[in-house]
């Protein structure tokens, strides 16, 4: 059906058609679209407008356009959270129906970088435990972890390599429980990281410090998260 009597610019009209086709079930999973010249003449736009609509809606993953062959649907990230939402990666799992595990690659105690030792505000003499891990959905490997918490709370190193759950050990060996944190969130290209979780795409990263009810660091983490398995939104409010 024609949108031309929508007066919005023409390629904004395509994006949102063919976002509500796909939420009406017209379009599915892993469908292909149809051609290029038969999608333009059901929308009454140019091959150029379509394309261009076609670009934007790649760019935020909703199709995947493969040379010579045709442009799909997406499949959805199974794992969607509100980054205003403090959820460990265990819960996150838990709550999309999936059992979480960890395989967990290394923990020792190491000496802290500069920034440990202002994140954590530690002694001279401190250490810090560090732990690595990949996070699976099932048996799908979705999060590559890298957790330091200040060698002062750590009376048991098995309860952490043993629990699933970062949060629930820090709460159940140590009585501190993590409300809140401050997250940076970048794109990331790590061949290696990426070849642990077995995916050629590039990785969103959090970069989080995990502070506890009395404003203390307990924990740091840098996640590493299949962009293909997770989507992370925010409300913003025009201030």
């Amino acid at each position: 059906m024609s949108i031309k009597l929508d007066h919005r610019l023409l390629y904004l009209r395509v994006i949102e058609k063919i976002k509500s086709d796909i939420d009406d079930g017209v379009y599915k999973e892993g469908e292909k679209l149809p051609s290029e010249f038969e999608l333009s003449k059901q929308l009454g736009v140019s091959r150029a407008t379509l394309r261009e609509a076609l670009r934007i809606l790649e760019d935020e993953n909703i199709v995947i356009r493969k040379h010579g062959v045709g442009t799909f649907i997406n499949a959805r990230p199974p794992f969607t959270s509100g980054i205003e939402e403090l959820y460990s990666v265990t819960e996150m799992i838990a709550r999309a129906g999936m059992i979480p595990t960890s395989e967990v690659l290394s923990s020792e105690m190491v000496q802290p970088t500069e920034r440990d030792r202002e994140r954590f505000q530690l002694g001279p003499d401190e250490l810090v435990y560090r732990i690595e891990r990949i996070r699976l959905a099932g048996d799908v490997p979705v999060v590559y972890c890298v957790d330091k918490i200040p060698s002062h709370y750590i009376k048991n190193e098995e309860q952490f390599t043993s629990s699933t759950s970062l949060f629930d050990a820090l709460e159940k060996e140590l009585g501190r429980r993590v409300t809140h944190a401050v997250t940076h969130i970048e794109p990331r290209i790590d061949p290696k990281i990426a070849e642990q979780l077995h995916t050629d795409q590039p990785l969103l990263a959090l970069r989080q410090t995990h502070y506890d009810e009395l404003d203390r660091s307990v924990l740091f983490s840098a996640n590493y998260f299949r962009a293909d398995k997770f989507d992370f939104h925010v409300i913003r409010k025009r201030v």
